[in-house]
């Protein structure tokens, strides 16, 4: 058995934090980034769930919850298309299938208008999003400003992540015509 270097050993990480080091030959921040998304979003996806069984509806997952607040935002109804496109998922059947588990739970209804269905928050719907920012105000916010970080600041990486994201986007359609 190895023992750890003296750096880990003593508690201080030298070189860059990575989930994969072997991806990481000629951008290591790059990778230092795709690390602090994949424990971000796993944090974000874990406190969505709990936040909604908080609320009283643990049978929602992270997909779910996202679906519910997007059909909730700015009281409009929306089509499954507009959903899909808002929360950047390709894949229509997990959105369909979060948008009939909602339904089913009484938190949204679908309204045909022609082809097309749309989908508003019931008032149920509504009241539970109500108790989700609630909940979101007490257990996060709060303490988000002990971190120190500033609005703008949080701001300026919420655009840099949506950038990120296209490209992202980019190099996965190359990706896929190779």
């Amino acid at each position: 058995m190895t023992e750890p270097s003296s750096s880990y050993a003593r508690g201080r990480i030298s070189g860059p934090i990575v989930s994969s080091e072997h991806l990481s030959h000629r951008a290591q921040e790059q990778s230092e980034l795709e690390f602090g998304l994949i424990i971000a979003s796993h944090a974000f996806t874990r406190w969505m769930v709990r936040c909604m069984a908080a609320v009283g509806c643990p049978e929602l997952g992270s997909l779910d919850t996202l679906v519910l607040h997007s059909v909730n935002h700015r009281e409009r109804a929306k089509r499954l298309a507009d959903i899909c496109l808002v929360l950047n998922v390709e894949d229509s059947h997990t959105v369909s299938y979060a948008l009939k588990k909602l339904a089913k739970l009484e938190l949204v209804h679908g309204e045909k208008h022609g082809k097309e269905t749309f989908f508003q928050t019931t008032e149920l719907g509504r009241d539970t999003c109500q108790r989700y920012a609630e909940i979101r105000e007490d257990c996060l916010i709060d303490s988000l400003s002990s971190l120190g970080i500033e609005p703008e600041e949080t701001r300026r990486l919420a655009s840099m992540l949506r950038a990120m994201s296209g490209l992202y986007d980019q190099a996965a359609r190359a990706a896929a015509s190779l």
